[in-house]
């Protein structure tokens, strides 16, 4: 029994780590406290709206508009935002001066993971899992900051958003409603 439940746990981080999990549930993720972990099982029945973030962007200001939209929905809605420094070094701070960032300018509440990387060789393994849910093919990265990726409140992909696409749009809020 308990040689099984081995087994079944190394499959199951072994596919995480390569990025072909096949459920959003099976992911924890570092919180950017440093303390705790985002558990996406914890979400369940909810949707769930994942974002890149940086903070010195020209789209850093959708902060206050994701703020907005987890206010308002956060009875079926959660908002994951992701720091990375991707993208023109617009994310240079520690997790901690995010953090500070983040509630200062813009009363962030929503749940944040630590910085990591969502392009190139270092590309976190969530991020790879992730990208690979959108069948698109020109959806095949992330291409800047602020681009945001919904899933259905049993956890299935539903659609990506580029960087340009507001996150109180109609686009976006119609598929949260």
């Amino acid at each position: 029994m308990l040689k099984n439940f081995l087994i079944i746990s190394v499959i199951t981080f072994m596919s995480i780590m390569n990025g072909t999990s096949q459920s959003l549930y099976e992911f924890k993720l570092p919180s950017i406290d440093g303390k705790s972990q985002i558990d996406f099982s914890q979400f369940k029945g909810k949707k769930i709206l994942i974002v890149n973030t940086a903070s010195k962007c020209g789209y850093t200001p959708q902060y206050e508009d994701l703020e907005k939209l987890y206010e308002q929905y956060k009875d079926k809605l959660v908002i994951i935002g992701i720091p990375a420094n991707n993208f023109g070094g617009q994310e240079p701070g520690t997790n901690e001066e995010i953090v500070a960032f983040c509630k200062k300018n813009y009363g962030v509440t929503f749940p944040m993971t630590q910085k990591m990387s969502v392009k190139g060789d270092d590309m976190a393994p969530f991020i790879k899992w992730l990208l690979a849910q959108n069948k698109s093919e020109d959806d095949d990265s992330i291409r800047w900051n602020f681009e945001k990726f919904i899933f259905d409140a049993s956890g299935n992909f539903v659609e990506h958003f580029r960087s340009g696409t507001n996150p109180l749009s109609d686009k976006v809020v119609d598929l949260i409603k």
